[in-house]
């Protein structure tokens, strides 16, 4: 079974909690979704990536989050909310996808 990569769940959480608040117009609810999917990608990126990396992605995670915010005042809501996924989605990818790639390779043995 292929593994999903953390920055597709980091990326589509932070879009998702945005939907599900949006839709609902229950903002707590909206964080459930975001709250799930950093606890998930948090769980893999310390098993992955160690927990000096882990730390660094939940910082970012949580920051491209709370950063969205004023930024949406800006330049407008799904913009920002974009933004702020594919700052997490894209650190994930080179910080931990992309380790979990190379110990992947190196344990096959050429």
């Amino acid at each position: 079974m292929a593994r999903i990569p953390t920055s597709a769940v980091a990326a589509a959480s932070l879009v998702g909690g945005y939907v599900v608040a949006r839709a609902t117009k229950v903002r707590p609810l909206g964080g459930v979704a975001l709250g799930a999917g950093g606890l998930w990608c948090a769980r893999r990126w310390l098993a992955v990536a160690g927990p000096v990396r882990t730390i660094a992605l939940v910082a970012v995670y949580l920051g491209s989050f709370g950063g969205s915010h004023p930024l949406a005042k800006k330049i407008g809501a799904w913009p920002s909310v974009l933004s702020a996924a594919a700052l997490s989605g894209g650190s994930s990818l080179v910080l931990a996808d992309l380790e979990l790639g190379r110990k992947s390779r190196a344990g096959k043995g050429s």
